[in-house]
């Protein structure tokens, strides 16, 4: 029987392959984001945000991403637009810039928190943190069987959005997604 015939004979009782998989895509999203926040720290201080982008707001990402690909004549921006279209949602994993205020780390290339934040850079603490909160994140979608990749591109364009609301955020992007094969590998530029 079609879907068609399904529906009709059957009603609301019947939930289509494609209703399945975007309800379970959108609770790995929820088990990502829950994973991401509860990742150990390195620093032991949580500066660890994460946000769930579905529907209009992930085509206007997609869209920004584009245009950024385009104005950077980077080819690998407006590929990875175009996996960000075609997933069901992306998980935006990001972490606080607060350098500690040490005076003898230079784990970041400063000598210290205050230089580093004279010359505008990022705290070691927090970007080790933050690949720790994507690692135990990717896991999930990975234990779900849910297609999914980390990219630079999707953090990039979340800056410029935003997304934050004035806070210094770094941002990764991991877009999900189910299908036959994943999207977001072997792909070819777009």
């Amino acid at each position: 029987l079609t879907t068609r015939r399904y529906r009709e004979r059957w009603g609301k009782m019947l939930k289509t392959m494609e209703q399945s998989e975007r309800d379970t895509v959108l609770a790995v999203a929820d088990l990502m984001v829950t994973a991401a926040k509860t990742a150990p720290k390195g620093s032991g201080k949580d500066t660890v945000v994460a946000a769930v982008v579905t529907g209009e707001e992930k085509e206007r990402l997609s869209q920004a991403m584009r245009e950024l690909g385009e104005e950077c004549n980077e080819d690998f921006i407006i590929r990875d637009a175009g996996n960000v279209a075609s997933s069901i949602c992306v998980v935006l994993i990001g972490c606080k810039d607060t350098p500690f205020g040490l005076d003898n780390c230079s784990m970041c290339g400063f000598k210290n928190c205050g230089e580093n934040k004279k010359m505008g850079g990022r705290c070691a603490f927090n970007t080790i943190d933050l690949g720790i909160a994507i690692g135990s994140a990717v896991s999930i979608a990975a234990d779900n069987r849910v297609d999914s990749r980390v990219m630079f591109s999707i953090g990039k364009v979340a800056e410029e959005m935003n997304y934050a609301e004035g806070e210094d955020i770094i941002w990764e992007g991991i877009p999900i997604s189910v299908s036959g094969k994943s999207p977001f590998f072997d792909r070819v530029k777009k």
